[in-house]
């Protein structure tokens, strides 16, 4: 039996993000679908959705699919380039080719998008109307990425972009690389720590995505980030805190430049003072709007989070 709500088709929701908002969204009486590159149960793959189109009743799209740019496993070649690329924008072409051909359209496209669209730098603030993406490959990236999602806001489906932050969370991203240096107490800032870090908890970014789905009065582009402005340091000091343990030995520039190569190391050595302009005007209310309480939660060593059962 389907649901009221409708289907929500979810690209690359196998990840950290799409597996949470997931669970998110079918904790809310929604269907969902997920179109990855492994077939399965609830799961349709990218040449199943070109061949077969989306499923009748869908009622929104959305895609958080993407390659893993800090993979520390993979070199930064031209190659992985390449794919990061294609992981972002040729699956937001996907999607938004299958609502074109699609004859009952959905209600709305949730697209993914970062906020290396903007420069970085220490002193000026960004939101939504900030001008951006054009200086480096990854800024460039998010360009292209969030102009492949325009092909259904010019049909007529509402679109919105989410530029995100860092993802804290427990059971992926950056924090599941660094609770055990950080439980150890060899956890600190990267580099000087002054740069800034806009951030998210994973709980609000999800929260995002669906009230992006459910407010028909949220359009074009989202910052991803909570309202609390912080610098690395301001991190590696609260992460510290809610462990009970020191957090002050650094991981110095050259050493992360090293492992990372310089143009994607920029993610962790600088950053961008980002607001969420747009969110906090359409009324989202962030369940984590500051770095303290993200921590404690996302710090407990015996972990049972709810957004992931």
């Amino acid at each position: 039996m389907s649901s009221q709500l409708g289907t929500v088709v979810i690209g690359g929701g196998t990840g950290f993000i799409g597996t949470a908002l997931g669970n998110t969204l079918k904790r809310r009486g929604y269907d969902v679908l997920v179109v990855s590159r492994k077939p399965g149960a609830y799961r349709m793959t990218w040449t199943e959705l070109n061949n077969k189109g989306l499923p009748d009743a869908t009622t929104a799209v959305v895609n958080v699919a993407g390659q893993n740019v800090l993979d520390p496993t993979r070199r930064w070649t031209e190659g992985f380039k390449q794919n990061v690329w294609a992981s972002r924008v040729n699956t937001t072409r996907y999607l938004a080719e299958a609502i074109e051909k699609a004859s009952v359209k959905p209600r709305v496209f949730v697209s993914m998008s970062g906020v290396g669209y903007y420069p970085p730098g220490k002193s000026e603030e960004f939101d939504e109307s900030s001008p951006g993406g054009d200086f480096d490959f990854l800024s460039c990236l998010c360009t292209d990425w969030e102009s492949a999602a325009d092909l259904p806001q010019d049909l007529g489906v509402r679109t919105v972009k989410i530029r995100t932050g860092v993802v804290l969370g427990r059971q992926g991203g950056m924090i599941q690389q660094l609770i055990v240096p950080f439980f150890l107490g060899l956890g600190g800032p990267v580099g000087s720590g002054d740069q800034p870090m806009p951030w998210i908890h994973i709980h609000d970014i999800t929260g995002l995505y669906v009230h992006a789905i459910e407010n028909e009065n949220v359009t074009g582009v989202v910052n991803g980030v909570a309202p609390q402005i912080i610098t690395n340091r301001d991190f590696a000091k609260a992460f510290g805190q809610a462990l009970w343990r020191p957090s002050f030995i650094p991981l110095p520039t050259f050493a992360v430049n090293f492992m990372f190569s310089e143009e994607r190391a920029k993610i962790m050595t600088e950053g961008q003072k980002v607001v969420p302009k747009k969110a906090l005007n359409t009324g989202y209310v962030f369940q984590y709007p500051n770095i303290s309480e993200a921590a404690k939660e996302f710090s407990r060593i015996i972990y049972a989070d709810e957004i992931s059962t």
